[in-house]
């Protein structure tokens, strides 16, 4: 059972949109002149603000659940897309630093397009429940999550070597990530064949009726 908000404000929403207004700061922290921030700062700032977001993720999601009214639509389009823009936008700017492989990149954010579009043709037909998250989804999330500050950081922490770590875990979440979505697309699959006998049954309809008419 839902609890009753303790504030009117929509607190899940205002946490969705702190996060995409700290998306720019991610890759634009790399772009101040080193004069004005040193590289070993950009890194640190960037990660912090990185975790910051992935945080405001897990806890706008909490809330949602948890207090009645805070769950709304545009909560639920919103976080995903914010979501995939974080990920999308810290790997983009990883690439521009080359501690990540361009083509692990384009996986990644080509797996979240691909899927987040099955599952809203899938949730559109009434057949989300076929596309739940698995649990490779959920591995490739965390390896994903924490590679991608690991990555961010960079420099030797306390002895660790945190930029190997990162390149480890990415290259895990990248072929989770293949995997996820064979899986996806596979448990999508009949759907995708049943829609395109419709249309082809549709058509042909059309077609004949068309030469009835004629």
């Amino acid at each position: 059972m839902k609890l009753k908000p303790p504030f009117k404000l929509n607190v899940p929403m205002v946490l969705t949109w702190i996060r995409i207004a700290l998306i720019p700061v991610v890759i634009g922290i790399f772009y101040l002149p080193d004069s004005l921030v040193s590289v070993h700062l950009q890194n640190i700032i960037a990660c912090v603000v990185f975790v910051v977001a992935a945080v405001t993720d897990a806890l706008d999601g909490f809330l949602a659940r948890r207090y009645e009214g805070w769950a709304t639509r545009m909560g639920a389009f919103l976080d995903p897309i914010a979501d995939k823009l974080l990920v999308a936008a810290a790997l983009v700017a990883l690439v521009g630093l080359d501690r990540c492989d361009m083509a692990i990149a384009m996986i990644i954010i080509g797996r979240e397009i691909t899927v987040t579009g099955i599952r809203e043709w899938m949730a559109k037909i009434g057949e989300s429940g076929r596309v739940k998250v698995n649990w490779y989804g959920k591995f490739k999330t965390i390896a994903q999550m924490t590679a991608i500050p690991c990555l961010l950081w960079f420099d030797p922490f306390l002895g660790i070597p945190v930029a190997l770590i990162g390149e480890w875990l990415i290259i895990i979440a990248a072929v989770l990530t293949i995997y996820s979505m064979y899986v996806y697309l596979r448990a999508a699959a009949p759907f995708f064949e049943e829609a395109r006998a419709q249309r082809a049954a549709l058509r042909a309809q059309k077609a004949q009726a068309q030469s009835q008419g004629s």
